[in-house]
């Protein structure tokens, strides 16, 4: 039952990112060239959503939609960490022109060269993960 509901609600997010325009390799390249509000009006208003929900869990211990309790850990100060890891993925971002969001939202809309892309993120995702503990972190 629950993957049913994971199945929907990520069916929903990907058809609110095409409709958006968020997924759109156009609207990608203008917010890095600056010309288009468009893309930080997205981001932003996701963050600052984001942002107020995390709190609203944390202050009134909101438990699941499932009853479990929902465990929210500080995350370690570091401004070096965070600074390159947000370079990198900025940079891949405007290399691939899709992040990992609507990645899956292009391949749905037939856009099938995103394949490609995916491959590199998922190997990306599992080098990392085998020289993560030689990282520091």
């Amino acid at each position: 039952m629950r993957q049913l509901i994971f199945l929907f609600i990520g069916i929903l997010f990907g058809i609110t990112m095409y409709k958006s325009e968020a997924a759109s390799w156009f609207r990608i390249y203008e917010m890095f060239q600056f010309k288009s509000f468009h893309m930080y009006g997205i981001i932003g208003s996701a963050l600052v959503l984001g942002v107020l929900m995390i709190q609203l869990i944390k202050r009134n211990k909101i438990k699941s939609a499932f009853g479990e309790t929902i465990s929210i850990p500080d995350k370690e100060k570091s401004f070096y960490r965070y600074a390159y890891g947000g370079i990198l993925f900025g940079l891949g971002w405007a290399l691939a022109g899709a992040c990992p969001g609507p990645m899956f939202t292009l391949l749905g809309a037939g856009f099938y060269s995103i394949l490609v892309v995916i491959f590199f993120a998922v190997l990306g995702t599992w080098v990392y993960g085998r020289i993560a503990s030689k990282l520091p972190h």
